[in-house]
């Protein structure tokens, strides 16, 4: 089984309504929706009445563009941001003063997906692979048992062969983790 998955669902009307006509035609399979963005109210309605199966698309480095986002949130958030756009080594950084803003940013997007859609995500990536940086992996924010996009490794002028980015994290995901259509089971440090 061949799965092919269109991110950014919800981003802007525009990355919906591109994905949609994607889907009707059969070239995708499924879609990760990013919350709290200025489309994705209506796109979890176009999701549930097309019947597309859609996951969770994590967002740390994009600001909120929806009109509800908690005020409180939208603080977290924005540290996040500033700290993962500082450098483009910040993902493989652990910065112990953010636990509580990662923490609360990521509860915060589960809990309006499931609002959205009334269950949870069928799987979970991130906007740009930073469902992986070590904020996300060393405190285990995941949901245990979640399918997980693995994140490929990119330069300019493409993408290189299929090498997992999360390979160098010391064990923190299996190096031979199932993979089914891009998405495994990530089973997270037990200790460290």
């Amino acid at each position: 089984m061949l799965i092919v998955n269109a991110d950014d669902w919800g981003r802007c009307r525009e990355a919906t309504d591109r994905s949609l006509a994607c889907y009707q035609n059969g070239r995708i399979s499924s879609a990760s929706v990013m919350v709290f963005m200025e489309d994705s109210v209506r796109a979890a309605g176009l999701a549930r009445e097309a019947g597309i199966d859609v996951g969770l698309h994590l967002n740390f480095s994009e600001e909120f563009t929806g009109p509800n986002v908690p005020a409180d949130i939208g603080r977290s958030h924005a540290k996040i941001r500033r700290f993962l756009k500082s450098s483009k080594y910040a993902l493989l950084l652990y910065h112990p003063f953010l636990q509580r803003e990662f923490r609360s940013v990521v509860q915060a997007q589960l809990q309006e997906y499931a609002t959205l859609f009334g269950e949870a995500p069928s799987h979970i990536d991130g906007h740009q692979h930073m469902h992986l940086c070590s904020n996300m992996l060393l405190q285990e924010l995941i949901p245990s048992g979640s399918r997980v996009r693995r994140s490929f490794s990119f330069r300019r002028g493409g993408e290189r062969p299929a090498k997992p980015r999360i390979s160098f994290m010391g064990g923190s995901a299996p190096r031979t983790a199932a993979s089914i259509g891009g998405l495994f089971l990530c089973p997270f440090i037990e200790s460290l």
